[in-house]
């Protein structure tokens, strides 16, 4: 029996008339338009402090035994062994591109024998690490946050858990460790690619004088730019791959949510590569 019935006055009109009566507050514009402006912010602050904390405990796992050599050669082997054919075919292509391009704006000015040169600088400083941090994202970034995510969205990490291993230490360490370990070889192996595109196009196609090719390069690049390629890469791997794990661990809402963890992933994983590039460059132009 609803409440009131049976009590004197109270009648279904009354009560709808009552209802009527009561106005429902309206939204305050300035308050609304607060929270459309900040909630982006805050959940971007929210991500990167997740992200942060996650790669701290990872470090503070990482010096505590038992060591996990076992995941950590699995991961060394998938994402460096697996990545280095793609790697490659990638650098080869870009370096003959790069090099047609260049070619064509030096021959204006007769100049077109400092194409070796200014196709391994850009190689070294630039092209190799970026987009080889890039094609790591999107072959072992992707699975790494996907196969996270499934184990999340199954309970696999919550029964590694309850055997009292750490997830973070067994899953996500050895990724981490690995990526940073085999994206500065990718991206040696992405330069060395690049130019050996390079050369196909300068000196097979337009006929390049060899000798000016390799003394070009000899002149431009110094040990600096080796040294950029090597520390970018390698910022780049622990990027990418504490960003993919962190997506993947915390994954929620199970298939489609770990469809759109894997995508989130791959966007700011790669928005990441190019505002670290920035970063990095300018700290060690300056050094």
């Amino acid at each position: 029996m609803p409440d009131g019935v049976g009590l004197p006055g109270y009648s279904p009109a009354t009560v709808a008339e009552t209802e009527e009566l009561v106005e429902t507050p309206k939204p305050n514009a300035f308050v609304g338009f607060v929270d459309a402006f900040f909630d982006p912010v805050l959940k971007l602050l929210d991500d990167v402090g997740g992200t942060a904390l996650l790669l701290f405990q990872s470090i503070t796992w990482l010096v505590r035994p038992p060591l996990r050599i076992g995941q950590l050669m699995i991961a060394i082997e998938f994402i460096g062994a697996g990545s280095l054919f793609i790697a490659g075919l990638v650098g080869m292509f870009t370096g003959m591109a790069f090099t047609l391009s260049s070619i064509i704006g030096f021959r204006q000015f007769g100049a077109e024998g400092m194409v070796g040169g200014v196709v391994a600088l850009a190689l070294a400083r630039e092209l190799a690490p970026v987009l080889a941090a890039v094609v790591v994202t999107a072959r072992a970034g992707s699975t790494m946050a996907s196969e996270l995510g499934n184990m999340r969205v199954t309970e696999q990490i919550d029964a590694i858990t309850t055997m009292g291993v750490s997830p973070i230490q067994y899953l996500v360490v050895p990724r981490i460790l690995a990526t940073l370990i085999v994206l500065p070889l990718l991206a040696l192996s992405f330069g060395i690619a690049g130019m050996f595109g390079a050369y196909l196009v300068a000196v097979v196609l337009q006929g390049i004088d060899p000798g000016i090719f390799f003394d070009r390069i000899e002149q431009f690049i110094k040990w600096n730019d080796i040294q950029m390629l090597l520390v970018k890469s390698a910022v780049f791997g622990l990027i990418v791959s504490t960003i993919c794990c962190k997506k993947g661990y915390f994954a929620s809402g199970g298939a489609r949510g770990v469809g759109e963890a894997t995508a989130k992933a791959v966007v700011a994983s790669i928005v990441a590569i190019f505002g670290a590039d920035y970063v990095v460059t300018s700290l060690m132009t300056e050094l």
